[in-house]
């Protein structure tokens, strides 16, 4: 087995990291599809990471056309358990402006893609905890490295993650606001349940793009506005995970990683073996 490495999913300008060395490309297919792209490995502060792209390079592929479950088996077989994302999201309250930083520790699905983030089903069922979903210690290692380039980070706060691909109306907007929700995107909460599910670790930089429409005096959303925020974002994102990944453990030792001790429901007996061979690195453990 390869030594444990650390997975970070976001764009491609990502890949510029200073400091990363030995690149390899890996093109990767599995059960359940290829990934967004080819996957990126490399050398950074002595740790192996694992760049891929979420949308693809060119950014090609829309939120809901996104194999969220053909990512994460990519890059658990590439025995990533920790996780670091880095995404787009609009600020729902006042005081998360453009270009600041925010790590949710909580999540609310407003999607229609529930079925498609989970790799279980066909014969072996699992509910996993995910009452926290993202890893505290993470989290606070990127508030350190954040605070100390004085870029604005707010840790915790809740991801409401909608369908898109179109941003929200006023309607929508305004009522996320009301339930309380700090930021809204389109993307990381298959992520982070299905990273969950593969036994890794994970945290997620929410970088502030825009105030979604809620805010009557701002002009609304337009993808112009989000690409100029998205490239300051993606500098600030790259100096921290350059301070981050040499710090994050090398032994996965966290809760996250044994999520299936207490989640596994189907006696062993009744595993159909085709469902077992296509869970493969997912459930390795317990059939090795």
């Amino acid at each position: 087995m390869t030594e444990p490495a650390i997975g970070i999913i976001g764009g491609s300008g990502l890949y510029q990291i200073d400091g990363v060395t030995n690149v390899t490309e890996h093109t990767i297919e599995t059960p359940f599809g290829a990934p967004s792209d080819v996957i990126v490995g490399g050398q950074l502060g002595g740790r192996q990471v694992y760049f891929l792209p979420r949308h693809g390079r060119g950014h090609r592929i829309l939120p809901h056309e996104l194999n969220h479950r053909a990512n994460l088996y990519a890059l658990r077989s590439l025995n990533v358990r920790w996780l670091l994302c880095v995404t787009a999201v609009g600020s729902l309250q006042e005081q998360y402006a453009p270009r600041h930083i925010v790590l949710p520790s909580q999540f609310f699905d407003r999607t229609s893609q529930g079925p498609a983030h989970t790799f279980f089903g066909n014969g072996i069922a699992a509910h996993v905890s995910f009452a926290d979903p993202t890893s505290a210690p993470l989290r606070q290692l990127i508030v350190n490295a954040a605070r100390e380039l004085g870029l604005p980070v707010h840790n915790g706060g809740t991801y409401v993650n909608m369908d898109g691909p179109a941003f929200s109306t006023r309607a929508e907007s305004e009522t996320h606001r009301k339930l309380g929700f700090d930021v809204i995107g389109m993307t990381n909460l298959g992520e982070i349940r299905l990273a969950r599910e593969a036994e890794i670790a994970v945290a997620t930089m929410a970088m502030i793009t825009d105030y979604d429409c809620w805010k009557v005096e701002e002009e609304p959303v337009t993808a112009d506005a989000v690409i100029a925020h998205l490239h300051a974002n993606a500098d600030a994102a790259k100096k921290i995970l350059a301070r981050v990944v040499p710090q994050i453990p090398t032994e996965p030792n966290f809760p996250e990683h044994r999520a299936l001790d207490a989640a596994l429901i189907t006696d062993r007996k009744y595993w159909p073996p085709e469902t077992l061979r296509k869970l493969g690195v997912i459930m390795e453990r317990f059939v090795s």
